[in-house]
């Protein structure tokens, strides 16, 4: 399985990015796909995560309402729209995939596949 992650850039606070994640995977459309970020000096955290079928989405409550997940299967992508950005939200974004149900929306070790990482830094 291979999670191509890219999008990120420095944008300033209150400014926009969108995240994609392209996925060389044949099974992409039945994984959870999560997006994780980790700023230096502190643990990689869930951000968003998204259903196969895109009918339940997960959000962590620092970005509930301020970034949108959501996938195309037969592009085999996902994204990450990003808005009202804040310097809080600087670190480095991944993608992730799961395959097989189990706990949702899961944890970092829960998560099989992974992308490479895309820095996004916001500006004050």
């Amino acid at each position: 399985v291979q999670l191509q992650a890219s999008g990120g850039g420095l944008v300033q606070a209150g400014g926009s990015l969108r995240l994609s994640c392209a996925a060389s995977i044949h099974s992409f459309n039945r994984a959870i796909v999560g997006w994780f970020r980790q700023a230096t000096g502190k643990e990689r955290e869930l951000v968003a995560a998204i259903t196969w079928g895109s009918r339940d989405t997960y959000y962590t409550d620092s970005v509930q309402g301020r970034f949108t997940i959501s996938r195309d299967n037969a592009k085999n992508t996902a994204y990450l729209q990003m808005n009202s950005l804040e310097p809080s939200d600087t670190a480095v974004y991944y993608c992730a995939a799961k395959i097989g149900g189990g706990t949702w929306p899961g944890r970092v070790i829960d998560y099989e596949y992974w992308g490479q990482g895309t820095l996004v830094t916001v500006s004050s």
